[in-house]
């Protein structure tokens, strides 16, 4: 009798100590308010340390590259400088880092929550939220054995990217996040396709704070870049028979409907 008590005892010890190990925080995010009510609030917290802050979407993608070992959990806005937070999602799953990961935005489209989903993000909080609330997500996802469940099969976006590398589109260029958002939008909206001008533009325009005819003026270059460096047979497959190559470009309409009609089809020929 003694011992089972003894062992109830060590047991119970052993789950505070679980609870008091500190849940080191790596936050992504420019809002300097924001921030600073984040860093406040849990400058004397017993179990969550921000360990680090950046404002900027490059940097923290080059630490999370390096450093993600340090962290347990990443909070982070998806509207950054320079890059976005759904590209470095999408770079954290082609490394295989898994990590917690609590988004704080204030964007709210249903297209963008599918997004982060995919990319196995534990919990979407929106713009303005309570600090209380804050804490008591980091705190369940935390506990969670259970971390970037949605990593095991491929994604749509994985598959989008890949194919745009393939095709000479630098990641680094807006034209490039404006036409991966446009053909994942097409892809699970086929209706949307005669809706590219009046639909998708304004769409992608309000996502990432500019206007439809910058939209449309950055697809296009990115168009052009991937037509003079891109993979001349992938071109040929994929445009071979919907646009002249020798001759012509295809418009922005074309290389994201052809693009998006591509992978419907290539992935109903591996369901099949």
């Amino acid at each position: 009798m003694y011992i089972m008590r003894l062992r109830a005892v060590n047991e119970r010890k052993g789950d505070k100590k679980k609870m008091k190990r500190k849940i080191n925080m790596l936050v992504i995010d420019d809002n300097e308010k924001s921030v600073a009510n984040i860093e406040e609030y849990f400058s004397n917290h017993a179990v969550i340390n921000v360990s680090k802050v950046v404002n900027n979407g490059r940097e923290a993608l080059n630490i999370i590259l390096n450093h993600y070992e340090d962290y347990d959990l990443i909070l982070m806005d998806l509207l950054l400088p320079d890059i976005d937070g759904i590209a470095i999602l999408e770079k954290m799953y082609s490394e295989g880092i898994k990590r917690n990961i609590i988004v704080l935005t204030s964007y709210k489209r249903e297209y963008t929550v599918k997004l982060t989903s995919e990319y196995g993000v534990n919990y979407y909080m929106l713009k303005p939220f309570s600090l209380e609330s804050l804490e008591k997500r980091i705190l369940e996802v935390s506990e969670s054995e259970s971390i970037a469940t949605q990593f095991e099969e491929p994604k749509m976006q994985i598959v989008i990217s890949k194919l745009l590398h393939n095709l000479g589109i630098p990641s680094h260029i807006k034209g490039y996040q404006y036409i991966r958002d446009s053909i994942y939008l097409i892809y699970e909206n086929p209706e949307l396709i005669g809706g590219i001008t009046k639909e998708i533009y304004p769409e992608i325009a309000m996502k990432y704070d500019t206007t439809a005819s910058r939209v449309e003026r950055a697809i296009r270059h990115a168009i052009e870049v991937s037509w003079n460096r891109g993979d001349y047979r992938l071109m040929e497959d994929i445009f071979g028979h919907s646009v002249d190559y020798d001759r012509a470009k295809p418009t922005n309409s074309e290389f994201i409907v052809t693009i998006a009609d591509k992978i419907r089809l290539d992935r109903n020929l591996v369901t099949i």
